[in-house]
Formats: structure tokens, sequence, C-alpha cells
């Protein structure tokens, strides 16, 4: 196979793997957050603890470790004196941009998350409204950040595959 073709490829599906997870947190924020915005304490718990095991998938981590690793590796196949170093800042930036929704998932939303679920079965909560205030605007907001910086990388990919030919 031209090694052209192996770096399009890497490319095309780095590109790929970040749209889906900036697509999985824009969900979040246009439709999942706002919809249990609207809904009772108990049942924001016990949706967001539910979410919290469901998303722990394959699929998932497929997309969301995938995106990383390939990113790396496009950045890796257009180095050298053959590549085409236009597209290497592009790929760069896409990393550092992703990397700091790592650092934000890591830091703000595996803590929330995890303090979620430890606040225990539903039938052993007694105030789900403490729970839920503990969580919610924080989650929320920093989901924001998520999404912002992980479309933002998914542009430079994008970009990165103009400037490389693939469009």
């Amino acid at each position: 196979m031209d090694f052209e073709i192996v770096r399009g490829i890497v490319l095309l599906a780095a590109t790929l793997t970040t749209g889906l997870v900036a697509g999985l947190f824009y969900a979040y924020d246009m439709s999942v957050m706002r919809g249990l915005a609207r809904a009772e304490d108990r049942t924001f718990v016990d949706t967001m603890q539910r979410i919290n095991v469901a998303i722990l998938n394959g699929w998932f981590a497929l997309a969301f470790v995938g995106a990383p690793v390939l990113t790396i590796a496009a950045i890796g196949l257009h180095l050298g004196p053959d590549a085409r170093t236009v597209v290497l800042p592009w790929t760069v930036a896409a990393f550092v941009l992703y990397a700091t929704m790592l650092a934000i998932t890591a830091v703000v939303h595996i803590p929330l998350n995890n303090q979620i679920d430890k606040a225990g079965p539903l039938d052993e909560i007694g105030d789900f409204a403490a729970v839920r205030a503990r969580f919610e605007t924080r989650w929320v907001r920093w989901n924001i950040a998520r999404t912002a910086t992980s479309t933002g990388a998914f542009a430079c990919l994008a970009w990165s595959l103009v400037l490389f030919g693939g469009l």
C-alpha cells in the first residue's frame, strides 16, 4: 500500500473518531442535560448513575481512546522530508485541544461521576437534591468546555484533511 494512502487513512480515522466524541459531548449539551434539567432530583440522579454505567463500553472506548492515538499516529506519519508538513501544525493543534478535553474529563468529570455513583443505590439516598446540587452545575459547565475543545480538535483535523487533499 502506498505510504501516502496510509497517511490519508490514519488522518481520516483520527478525524472521524474525534468527530464522534465531539458529537457525543454536543448531544449532551443540546439534549441530554437540558432534558434532565427539567427532571425531578431522583430521576436526575438515577439517570446519571445509569449513564455512567452504560457509557463504559467498547464502542465508546474505541472512539474516545482511538482519537488521540490516531492523531498521534497521524502526526508521526507526517514527520519527515517527504511528508506534507502543512498538515502538521493543524494536527498538532488538534492533539493539544483533545488533550485539553482529556484533562477536563480527568480532573472534573470522572470525579463528579464517581461522586454521584458513590451516593449509593437510590433507596439509600436520603437527599437527592443535595446529590444533584453537588454535581449538575459544574458537570454541565465543564461539559461545554469539553464540547468546545473536542469540536476545535475536530475542526483542526478536518482542515488537515483539506490541506492533505483528502476532500
